[in-house]
């Protein structure tokens, strides 16, 4: 039976890459912006790039250029390097690692983790991130659930973490916004065939694409339904007529009760 998320999730709006606002000295994925939502109460959801040695840091893009005082790929980086390179407004702080950031959250909000794809096509070429994400979580103590858009990620993680909740982030799959991804691929995806066979226990939709079919009857049929990205007051109000909880950022989503 797939482990059920946490019921967490569905109460606490989730700050999409922590509580990041540059222009506060916190950016995306950084230790002030999880310092940030922490205080504020919110889930935090995070992404995972790999180091060259193996380790899961904690970091959106696949190159370094538009976050970073650095450029080329991640993976290019060990461990040691990426934790020395700064981050762009973030007041001389550099790239975390997953450790690091577990150690900080440690279980006092929701910690929603995206395995970023490794495979730069949404194929079987994963490497060693999910493994090591395994191993980085063992042992941690609050809610916690993984997710990637990439299907066989979670199929990775089915084996690997086989006790935490994971899910697919799905998307419309506009073929425009997935370029290079090819057409066919897109049609694919675009209906979430891969729900059961990951061992999925909930997704993660695209906003602007909440009103599908697929999406909707995963919903009533008992799967908790989460979107990413809402970026206002106005647009939540709408997505939560479709989904159980928000990702947001850009501005506040306000707390229950």
């Amino acid at each position: 039976m797939n482990p059920e998320l946490p019921i967490e999730f569905l109460s606490q709006p989730v700050a999409h890459r922590a509580l990041h606002d540059v222009k506060d000295g916190r950016p995306e994925n950084s230790r002030a912006a999880i310092r940030a939502a922490i205080k504020a109460g919110y889930a935090i959801e995070i992404d995972l790039q790999c180091s060259s040695d193996g380790c899961p840091m904690v970091f959106h893009d696949d190159t370094l250029d538009r976050l970073a005082e650095a450029s080329g790929p991640v993976t290019a980086r060990s461990r040691a390097e990426l934790e020395q390179i700064p981050l762009k407004g973030g007041d001389g702080e550099c790239i975390p690692s997953l450790a690091e950031v577990l150690e900080l959250v440690a279980g006092q909000v929701p910690l929603l983790i995206e395995i970023k794809d490794q495979d730069g096509a949404l194929g079987t070429n994963l490497g060693p991130l999910e493994e090591a994400t395994a191993r980085a979580l063992s042992g941690y103590k609050g809610p916690v659930a993984l997710m990637s858009f990439n299907p066989h990620s979670i199929t990775a993680l089915a084996r690997t973490a086989p006790e935490i909740a994971r899910g697919l982030v799905t998307s419309a799959y506009d073929p425009e916004s997935w370029s290079p991804l090819p057409v066919p691929t897109c049609d694919r995806l675009r209906e979430i065939p891969d729900f059961d066979s990951s061992q999925s226990s909930f997704i993660s939709h695209e906003v602007g694409d909440l009103s599908r079919q697929r999406v909707q009857e995963l919903r009533t049929s008992g799967v908790p339904v989460l979107c990413w990205t809402v970026t206002s007051a106005k647009v939540e109000e709408e997505a939560r007529k479709w989904v159980d909880n928000v990702t947001f950022e850009q501005y506040l989503s306000p707390m229950p009760g």
